[in-house]
């Protein structure tokens, strides 16, 4: 029987550079022989990706941040059934961009539901699992933004701006979150300084990560 895998994810305000952080890595554990498997919230399935569209097109602009967090949380439950849990059992390692930590810090920190409610919500429907490691990168808010929504106006298949839309003081509230869940869990959650170069981001991530798989640096 194979080890059980881990599970990494990482976590951050969009336009931070996770997707691309994430390949980086990809790139660097496969190259050491781990087998990596990639994956995304809300999305990962077919129905996850379903609901992905309705959570962040524009043209759904009117849903209540309950709605909201149910919706995150029906697309989290069958991730973790489909794609993570069944990933990990076959010794995986398992890279996703997001997990619970953004919906306590979106809906939670953004919409103002309280972090109570999400972990409660994630022990019932996710079986409380818990990632071994988390990244979180970190950048300025206008900077992180701004460059989140020239991305999506680049995407001419779909519409993924409904966030984008929110105020400063939105993401600003969605950033202190995710820094409070960073003091709350030092030993799960690592904060990258994200605004360097692309280069300079992956190093360090490569260094946190390879330390939490015991994996030397070439």
């Amino acid at each position: 029987m194979s080890p059980r895998g881990r599970f990494i994810t990482f976590e951050g305000l969009d336009g931070t550079g996770k997707s691309t952080q994430i390949e980086k890595l990809a790139k660097a554990l496969r190259g050491r022989g781990v087998p990596v498997v990639v994956t995304r919230e809300p999305g990962g399935t077919a129905a996850g990706e379903t609901i992905r569209h309705i959570i962040l097109d524009s043209a759904t602009s009117g849903l209540s941040p309950l709605a909201e967090m149910a919706l995150m949380f029906a697309s989290r439950a069958q991730h973790i059934q489909e794609v993570i849990e069944p990933a990990m059992t076959e010794g995986k390692t398992v890279l996703c961009d997001r997990f619970t930590d953004s919906t306590e810090a979106y809906q939670g920190g953004g919409r103002r539901l309280g972090g109570e409610t999400v972990l409660e919500l994630h022990r019932i429907l996710c079986g409380d699992l818990r990632p071994d490691l988390t990244i979180l990168l970190d950048s300025d808010v206008a900077a992180s933004v701004e460059r989140a929504r020239r991305r999506n106006l680049k995407r001419s298949s779909r519409n993924e701006n409904r966030f984008e839309q929110e105020s400063r003081n939105f993401f600003a509230r969605v950033r202190s979150a995710y820094l409070a869940i960073a003091r709350r869990e030092p030993e799960r959650v690592v904060v990258v300084d994200a605004r360097g170069t692309p280069a300079a981001t992956h190093a360090q991530i490569v260094d946190a990560v390879f330390r939490k798989l015991r994996l030397r640096a070439r």
